[in-house]
């Protein structure tokens, strides 16, 4: 039985898994806006908020947690200077996901994650 377990697992290995979340939640750090299937795009947009978050409360230890999820320390950087600036006044909401039409390969349903 499937009670009270949260969360995706889009078949795929939990460690296969936890490192696509991560990387992905960095090029969405990077480039402010992913193309991705509407699934991964939904799981992923918790994540980024997350680490928004982190970089806002700008700590030595809230860096940390973020260097050890985020896979590139130049976005980690980014996150805590420029985006923790940019959403100061914000409580939360920072992403948002755009449905788009159906992948033309095997019709899954594709969605932008993007930064507000």
């Amino acid at each position: 039985m499937k009670h009270g377990v949260s969360g995706r697992r889009l078949g795929r290995p939990t460690g296969h898994r936890l490192l696509m979340y991560r990387t992905m939640v960095t090029d969405l750090l990077r480039h402010e806006r992913i193309r991705t299937t509407e699934a991964k795009a939904k799981e992923v947009r918790g994540m980024a908020e997350k680490m928004i978050t982190l970089g806002k409360k700008g700590s030595l230890n809230h860096r940390r947690q973020a260097i050890g999820f985020i896979t590139d320390e130049n976005i980690v950087r980014k996150v805590f200077d420029d985006l923790a600036q940019r959403y100061a006044g914000r409580n939360g909401g920072y992403t948002r996901v755009i449905k788009m039409e159906p992948r033309k390969g095997d019709g899954a349903s594709m969605a932008v994650l993007e930064l507000v």
